[in-house]
Order: C-alpha cells, then structure tokens, then sequence
C-alpha cells in the first residue's frame, strides 16, 4: 500500500506542476483582456464624442470657408481619424494609441521591426499638454 501512496503522489505532483506554466499565461492573458474591456468603457465613448464633434466642427468649418474642404480636412482627419478601440498591445504599451489622427506610414526601419515587415505606426497627439 506504499508503493500506491508514492506513485499517487508523484502523478499528483506531476500532473499539478504541468500545467501551472500554462495556468500563468492564460491568466496574464485574461487580467490584459479584462483590462483592455474596461479601459474600452471609457475610451470608445469618449473617442466617438471627439469624432463627432469634429465632424460637427468641420461642416461648420466648411459652410463658413465657402466650401474649402482643405481646412475642413483639417479639422476632420485628426478629430475622426485614430484608434477608436483599445487592443491589448495597446494597454501593454506595445503598440501606440492615436486618439486623434491618422496611422502613419510605415517607414523603412518599420519593416525590420520585430513585428513583421510592413507594419505601420499610429502617430499620437498630446492631450492637454501631456
């Protein structure tokens, strides 16, 4: 009945130690995810009022200027343009947020980034003076 006691013992200890590198991850997966989410609540509403209110702005902009649509681009693409959703790269820090503008292109360093060949940046503008 000893021998049973020990080979139980070790499969148990065996099959506990296994998957706890497994178990590490995919909680370090899960609290980035949950993190992501919640970030996102308030992110997305805020980003969207930003947009709309830039796309108000930049009709106004182009009914006073008489139809410019260069200055009503320059109200639209920074207010509309940029991230609208959060990934967990994002919240990492690993990829770069751009609540106001476009991505912008890639550069010939980008393609040797680690990241793959062909990734493109997103340019970000301070908030606030931040």
């Amino acid at each position: 009945m000893g021998w049973r006691s020990m080979v139980a013992g070790a499969v148990l200890a065996v099959g506990v130690a296994v998957p706890q590198a497994a178990r590490a991850e995919f909680l370090e997966d899960a609290g980035w995810g949950t993190l992501t989410v919640l970030s996102n609540v308030f992110y997305m509403p805020a980003k969207v009022v930003y947009s709309v209110m830039g796309g108000i702005t930049g009709g106004a902009a182009l009914g006073l200027t008489g139809g410019d649509m260069d200055t009503a681009n320059e109200v639209w693409v920074p207010a509309m343009g940029g991230t609208y959703v959060l990934t967990p790269n994002m919240v990492k820090g690993d990829d770069a947020i751009a609540f106001a503008g476009m991505p912008a292109e890639s550069t010939p360093s980008d393609s040797a980034d680690s990241r793959g060949a062909g990734t493109s940046t997103l340019s970000e503008s301070a908030i606030g003076g931040l």
